[in-house]
C-alpha cells in the first residue's frame, strides 16, 4: 500500500527516548508546528540519569535548560531552580525533566515502556530504495508484553548509550572471564552509588577503578571520601596510558570552576597514597580466584564476597586483586533496531560520517566541537537522524547544549525553516592550554561540587561520559552541560594527547 504525501504529513515524528535531548526533541518540533510522538522504553521520563541520581553535575542549572523546554514550563508556574546551583541527576529529573514532561503540550504525547525493537520503511528492506522513497517509517515497539508496530513521518533516536557500556578488555572485546557470572557480580558499572547504596559492601575493601575519563573520576573521589570513614578502604585505578596528566584536566584554566577542580582533587590523592595508580594497565582477563589458606577469613565471616577476590591480569603479565571493579570505559551506540535503515555511520566513531570529523578522540583530544545541525546529522535514508549522546557514537565529549541545538536544527529542517545550525559559545576546560593548576581553595564555593554526566548519560535521553568532582562527603560526576563564554573556546574533558591519543 502507497501512502500519499498527505497521510505521510498526518503522522507523528517519532522522538526515540525521553531524556533531556528527546523532551527538547518534542518541544522544538511543536514550535515548528509538528506532531511530536516520544517513545520511553522505561517506565517513566529520564530512567537513565535516575541510575545516577546521586551525582551531581559541575554546571549550573542555567546550562541545563533547552530554550524551548522552558517557554513551555514559564506558562506552568514553574520555578526556574537557582541559576548558579549545581543540580544533582535526581534533581534534573524531579526539577525539570518531570514537570516537562507533565506540561499539557507533552503529557498525551510520552509513551513510556515503549521500548522501540526496529524501524524501517514502508513495505521493503533497504535494499528496495526506490520503493521506500516517500513512504512512512515503520517501528516495531514491545510494550505490555506485546510487539506493536507504529508509523512515523520521520524518526529522531535520542535513546542515548547508557545501556551500552564499552567492554573491560581491549581491542574492542570484552575482557577474558569477563562475562562469567561469578565475575559480573564484582563489575560495579561506570557510576557505582559509593556513598549511598553501595557504601556498606564497599567500606573496607579494596575497589580498582578502570578508565581514564570523568565516570572513573568521579568513582575515585567519591572512594576517597568512603575511604576517611572506613580507613581500611583500599583504592586503586588503572589506565592505559603511560601518564595520568591529561586525566587531571585544566586546573583554574578551566572556565567552568567545579570541573577545572576535578583532576587537582585526584593529583593530591594519587600524590599523597591514598590511591594506588596503575599506568600501561591493559586488562586481558578477569577471575575470581580463592585467597591463599595462610590469608582464609575467618570461619565467623559470613560475607560470602571475603572468601574470594577478583585477579585482574593485564597485557603485560601484571596481576593485582581486588573485592570490586568499578569500570568506566565509555559507551557504545546500540544500532541494532537500526539495520533496516540507510544510515551513515563512521566505521571507527559510529556517529554520523560528517560529524565524526568533529569529535573523533583520534584527532579532537580537547573537546573542541563546532555547531553543528541537520545537515552534519543527516543520513541517506531522508527523516531520521541520531541526536543527542547516541549521536557522538563512541566519542566522549559530548554536551547537554550540543544536544538541544541539534534538535532545534533537526525539528527546524523537518519544518522546512532554516535549519542552519548556531553558533555555541562553550567553555574552556584549560587542558589544550597545558597549564597546571594549583590546589582549589577550599573556600571556593565550587571546590565541594562537581558535574554531572555530559550530555547524555541516560540511556533515554542521552549523557554518557560521567565524572565528577568529589565534594567530601558528595558524590559527583562530571557533566558535559556547557557554559557559553566566547566563540571558538574549547570544551569537554581531555580525551587523549594534546592533538589526539598517544596510542
Amino acid at each position: 500500500m502507497n501512502a500519499s504525501p498527505a497521510s505521510i504529513a498526518e503522522l507523528p515524528v517519532v522522538v526515540i527516548g525521553a531524556g533531556p535531548s528527546g523532551l527538547a526533541a518534542a518541544a522544538h518540533l511543536l514550535e515548528q508546528g509538528l506532531e511530536p510522538l516520544v517513545l520511553e522504553a522505561e517506565s517513566q521520563v529520564g530512567a537513565s540519569i535516575r541510575e545516577w541520581g546521586h551525582i551531581k553535575l559541575f554546571s549550573p542549572w542555567r546550562y541545563n535548560v533547552d530554550a524551548a523546554a522552558a517557554r513551555l514550563l514559564d506558562p506552568t508556574g514553574w520555578e526556574s531552580p537557582r541559576a548558579t546551583a549545581l543540580p544533582t541527576g535526581a534533581e534534573l529529573v524531579h526539577d525539570y525533566l518531570e514537570p516537562l514532561a507533565k506540561t499539557a503540550e507533552l503529557a498525551g504525547r510520552i509513551r513510556t515502556d515503549h521500548r522501540v525493537l526496529a524501524i524501517s520503511r514502508g513495505e521493503r528492506d533497504k535494499t528496495h530504495v526506490k520503493a521506500r522513497t516517500g513512504q512512512p517509517f515503520v517501528l516495531r515497539v514491545a510494550h505490555a508484553g506485546e510487539v506493536l508496530q507504529l508509523h512515523a513521518s520521520a524518526v529522531i533516536d535520542g535513546s542515548g548509550t547508557w545501556g551500552t557500556p564499552n567492554p573491560l578488555g581491549s581491542a574492542g572485546l570484552p575482557a577474558l572471564g569477563e562475562e562469567r557470572p561469578e565475575v559480573a557480580q564484582r563489575l560495579l558499572g561506570s557510576l557505582p552509588d559509593v556513598l549511598g547504596v553501595d557504601a556498606e559492601r564497599l567500606g573496607g575493601r579494596h575497589v580498582l577503578v578502570v578508565g581514564a575519563g570523568h565516570s572513573a573520576v568521579n568513582t575515585l573521589l567519591n572512594l576517597a571520601a568512603l575511604k576517611r570513614k572506613d580507613h581500611a578502604t583500599t583504592i586503586s585505578w588503572a589506565i592505559r596510558g603511560e601518564s595520568a596528566e591529561r586525566v587531571y584536566g585544566g586546573g583554574d584554566a578551566d572556565q567552568l570552576p567545579a570541573r577545572g577542580a576535578l583532576g587537582q582533587r585526584l593529583r593530591r590523592l594519587v600524590e599523597e597514597g591514598e590511591i594506588t595508580l596503575h599506568t600501561g594497565a591493559e586488562v586481558h582477563a578477569l577471575a575470581v580466584v580463592e585467597p591463599p589458606e595462610a590469608s582464609q577469613p575467618d570461619a565467623s565471616q559470613s560475607d560470602d564476597d571475603a572468601a574470594s577476590a577478583l585477579e585482574v591480569s593485564f597485557a603485560d603479565g601484571r596481576r593485582t586483586r581486588a573485592d570490586y571493579l568499578a569500570a568506566a570505559t565509555g559507551f557504545r551506540p546500540q544500532l541494532d533496531m537500526l539495520r533496516e535503515l540507510r544510515i551513515d555511520l563512521d566505521p571507527a566513531v559510529e556517529s554520523p560520517r560528517r560529524l565524526a570529523t568533529l569529535i573523533d578522540p583520534e584527532f579532537h583530544s580537547c573537546g573542541t566541537v563546532e555547531a553543528h545541525g541537520a545537515d552534519v546529522l543527516a543520513h541517506p535514508e531522508e527523516g531520521f537522524f541520531l541526536a543527542g549522546m547516541k549521536s557522538y557514537g563512541r566519542a566522549p565529549t559530548f554536551l547537554l547544549a550540543t544536544g538541544y541545538e541539534q534538535v532545534r536544527s533537526i525539528a527546524a529542517h523537518l519544518a522546512g525553516a532554516d535549519a542552519a545550525a548556531r553558533n555555541l559559545n562553550l567553555p574552556e576546560t584549560g587542558v589544550c592550554s597545558g597549564v597546571s593548576a594549583p590546589d582549589p581553595d577550599v573556600s571556593d564555593p565550587y571546590a565541594s561540587e562537581a558535574d554531572g554526566p555530559g550530555a547524555d548519560p541516560a540511556g533515554a535521553g542521552g549523557v554518557q561520559s560521567c565524572g565528577g568532582s568529589a565534594p567530601e562527603e558528595t558524590q559527583s560526576c562530571s557533566s558535559s552541560s556547557p557554559e557559553p563564554v566566547g566563540a571558538g573556546s574549547r570544551i569537554g574533558a581531555s580525551t587523549g594527547a594534546l592533538h589526539g591519543r598517544t596510542g
